[in-house]
């Protein structure tokens, strides 16, 4: 991409980043840049896959938890309502009634599947703060099934957060290849392996197809070698 191009549609502060890790080193800038894309990218797999895993494993514990597989539905005048919900403005019920206001402008028909299936990694993520959890009955620590004792709820949603806020970093094209103004990677290596660890901590047998969809340490190894 030509110079002109970079600073008028990628932004002259985002490209200079690369510029200062590079010694205004202008083609090492721009392999720089184009391997933390490829970084980013190699990191969709294991994200999306975990949120996925992560959101089918609350709702089994859920829909077991109240009896009910209907239970996002339903539980908007249950635990969703709570008065001690007020504060956090009711967020957990506000998300499953957008959802189903977003499905009826569409005219598709409510269903289960389909608001649990359009709820942000926020929303999961959210049954691990100490306000929703007392009210499932602490419920989603139990998804975790070969964690180790020390870990508890503050630390679980700890490690949910941080990935969390990686993920959003990735999809909004942020660098993920830096410390300070240094080449490093060591903290998406760092989020991958809780990655692992919470994946291991649901269900260990699952490892293994995480790790043939992983090439984050090839990515990683081509950015240092820049």
């Amino acid at each position: 991409m030509r110079k002109d191009l970079r600073y008028t549609y990628l932004s002259r502060p985002r490209y200079n980043r690369y510029l200062v890790a590079t010694a205004n080193d202008n083609e090492r800038a721009k392999k720089l840049y184009n391997a933390n894309i490829r970084l980013a990218q190699s990191f969709h797999p294991l994200l999306s896959q975990f949120e996925v895993i992560l959101r089918n494993s609350l709702n089994q514990k859920l829909s077991a938890h109240f009896g009910d597989i209907d239970w996002i539905i339903n539980q908007k005048s249950g635990f969703m309502r709570h008065n001690s919900l007020k504060n956090s403005h009711f967020f957990l019920k506000t998300c499953v009634q957008k959802s189903e206001n977003k499905l009826n402008r569409r005219l598709i028909p409510i269903t289960s599947g389909k608001i649990i299936s359009d709820q942000t990694f926020g929303f999961w993520l959210a049954f691990f703060l100490s306000h929703h959890y007392s009210l499932v009955g602490g419920q989603p620590i139990h998804i975790f099934a070969h964690k180790p004792p020390i870990e508890d709820r503050a630390t679980i949603y700890s490690k949910l957060d941080e990935i969390r806020s990686f993920r959003n970093r990735v999809n909004h094209c942020e660098p993920i290849c830096f410390l300070g103004h240094t080449i490093d990677c060591s903290e998406a290596l760092e989020i991958r392996k809780k990655l692992y660890n919470l994946i291991e901590w649901i269900d260990p047998k699952l490892i293994p197809f995480f790790e043939k969809v992983d090439n984050i340490e090839i990515k990683v190894n081509n950015i240092m070698r820049i």
